[in-house]
C-alpha cells in the first residue's frame, strides 16, 4: 500500500509517499515556509506524487500531523488529509509530532524513557514521555518546564525535542537532554501510520491549550444615553 503523509504542523510544508510492502520511501517534497502552509500544501503533495510517478488514485491511505504546534498550520494539514481521504475513500490517519519525535528519540536512546518537549514559553510547553517500547507513560499536556523537569528526574528520561534546554533550565539535578527540531521527518509520519490500524473517527487537530491570540474584550464603544 501506498501512504501520503503530510506535516504542516511547524514552519516545514511537508509530503512524502511510503510504499508499506517494502518500507521505501518513494518520493518527498518539503519546503521550509514558516507561514503560508495553506497556499502551497496542495502544490507539495502534487510534488510529491510526481516524483513517485503517482496519481491520487494509487493512494491507500492519508497520514497527517495532528500537532501539537502552530494553530493554523495544524489545521491546514488536517484539512488537507480529511478532504483528500474523502475524495479517495481512504483513510486518513494521524500521528501527533510528539509520537513522532519520540519514536526518533528512540532511535538514538533505546533503552531509556523519553520526554518529547515543544514550545518556546517554559510556563507552557508541550510534552509526552514515552517508556523504550513506544508506550505512553505521560500523556500529551501541556505543562510548566519546571513539572516537566520533576517528572524527568523522576522517570531518568532523556530530554527531546527544541523545549528540551527550557525543561534542563529548570531543573536542579542535572538531566540528559537532546534538542532536535519542532516536528520529526515526513517519513517518519508515515511509518507510524502504516503501523497505525485506522480508526472509524477521522483525525481531529491536537490542541494542548487555548489560542495565544484571544478576541478583544470591551472594544465597542459604550452608547450615549440621550
Amino acid at each position: 500500500m501506498k501512504i501520503l503523509a503530510i506535516d504542516t504542523a511547524a514552519a516545514l510544508c511537508a509530503a512524502c509517499v511510503l510504499e508499506t510492502d517494502t518500507d521505501e520511501e518513494l518520493s518527498r517534497h518539503v519546503l521550509d515556509l514558516g507561514k503560508g502552509h495553506a497556499e502551497h500544501v496542495m502544490s507539495v503533495i502534487e510534488g510529491a506524487l510526481k516524483t513517485a510517478g503517482l496519481g491520487y488514485d494509487a493512494l491507500g491511505a492519508v497520514a497527517v500531523s495532528v500537532g501539537p504546534g502552530s494553530f493554523t498550520g495544524v489545521r491546514v494539514g488536517v484539512s488537507a488529509a480529511r478532504g483528500l481521504a474523502l475524495a479517495l475513500n481512504v483513510p486518513a490517519i494521524g500521528v501527533s509530532t510528539l509520537e513522532a519525535l519520540g519514536a526518533e528519540a528512540r532511535e538514538t536512546f533505546s533503552e531509556r524513557t523519553i520526554l518529547v518537549a515543544l514550545g518556546q514559553r517554559a510556563p507552557n510547553l508541550f510534552a509526552a514521555g514515552f517508556d523504550s517500547e513506544g508506550r505512553v507513560l505521560l500523556e500529551p499536556q501541556s505543562q510548566s518546564a519546571e513539572r516537566l523537569a520533576e517528572w524527568a528526574f523522576a522517570e531518568n528520561a532523556v530530554v527531546y525535542g527544541v523545549a528540551a534546554e527550557l525543561v534542563a533550565a529548570a531543573g536542579l539535578p542535572a538531566l540528559d537532554i537532546q534538542p532536535a527540531g519542532a516536528t520529526a521527518d515526513i517519513l517518519t509520519f508515515a511509518r507510524l501510520a502504516a503501523a497505525k490500524r485506522a480508526g472509524s473517527e477521522p483525525p481531529k487537530p491536537l490542541y494542548l491549550r487555548a489560542p495565544d491570540a484571544a478576541p478583544q474584550q470591551n472594544f465597542a464603544l459604550s452608547r450615549k444615553e440621550g
